[in-house]
């Protein structure tokens, strides 16, 4: 990493850490994410960073995921009340706590924003399509990292829509042209590349037919860095979450999400890692 980059942003063991200059291209970019959802109505909401167990497993996200949770836990009583920590602690050179020590986990950090949009409508009625966008900091353990491109610890903007398959089918395409449009003004030039989330169960007839008709697509800049995504999650959501139309069918969802540090990576690549060349044109697109 060169010196010039280093004053930008430093990542150590997949996290990352900004600069001044960073911070505010990010803080532009993710602006210029919420102009767009709030110009189709769509609510702004955070949610807690760390989602239950419990509401995750209906989702089938410990069969379709368990290699990406990163979980959170205490450490148990018994050990704590044995002096954990109390002797020897900085002489040490202490790196991890065994996992012996550790309370079982009932909670997990999101690998995706989503998921609390979902949970949250849990047994709701929609009068008509529901748009929202959140933003989150996600985790996912992976096998390596690669500075901004693959991190531990990243932001995940997304927008979703929620209603019938005609309602979120144009939502995904809106949003569609709307990012090629937008690359195509910073000269970023993504191409889109089908994909798939292993959403549903190898053998149902869904994933069947998600073979055969992606329902995914993926912008990936210079052919291989997936920077954003349009997911069509058909009614899996709406039947687990029990989320329904006022005909009391399962609603359709699906989401636009943005993976912010890999569209940061990409804009210090396209501007030769000047952050103010890169703002000036976030800015103006």
């Amino acid at each position: 990493m060169s010196s010039e980059t280093q004053a930008l942003y430093t990542v150590r063991r997949g996290l990352a850490t900004f600069g001044p200059a960073m911070v505010g291209l990010k803080a532009a970019l993710d602006r210029r994410f919420v102009a767009w959802a709030d110009e189709i109505g769509a609510v702004s909401m955070l949610y807690p960073t760390l989602m239950p167990v419990a509401e995750l497993e209906p989702l089938d996200y410990f069969r379709n995921f368990p290699h990406l949770a990163v979980a959170a836990s205490g450490v148990r009583a018994e050990r704590l009340e044995a002096g954990f920590g109390s002797t020897g602690m900085e002489t040490t050179g202490m790196e991890t706590i065994p996992g012996a020590d550790l309370a079982d986990a009932r909670y997990v950090l999101p690998s995706a924003a989503c998921y609390n949009v979902y949970v949250h409508l849990k047994d709701e009625v929609l009068d008509g399509p529901r748009y929202i966008t959140t933003v989150a900091n996600c985790y996912r353990n992976e096998n390596q990292y690669d500075e901004l491109q693959r991190l531990w610890s990243f932001t995940m903007r997304e927008i979703v829509c929620l209603g019938s398959t005609e309602a979120v089918q144009g939502h995904l395409r809106a949003f569609k042209v709307r990012i090629l449009a937008f690359a195509e003004r910073l000269g970023l030039g993504l191409e889109v590349a089908a994909a798939t989330d292993p959403f549903y169960q190898p053998s149902s007839s869904v994933a069947v037919m998600q073979k055969l008709f992606p329902q995914k697509e993926e912008f990936q800049y210079k052919g291989e860095l997936a920077i954003a995504s349009v997911n069509f999650h058909r009614n899996f959501f709406g039947e687990r979450c029990r989320i329904r139309t006022r005909d009391g069918e399962p609603v359709f969802t699906g989401c636009v999400a943005f993976g912010i540090e890999r569209w940061l990576h990409a804009l210090l690549d396209r501007f030769a890692g000047d952050a103010g060349a890169a703002l000036a044109a976030v800015e103006a697109g």
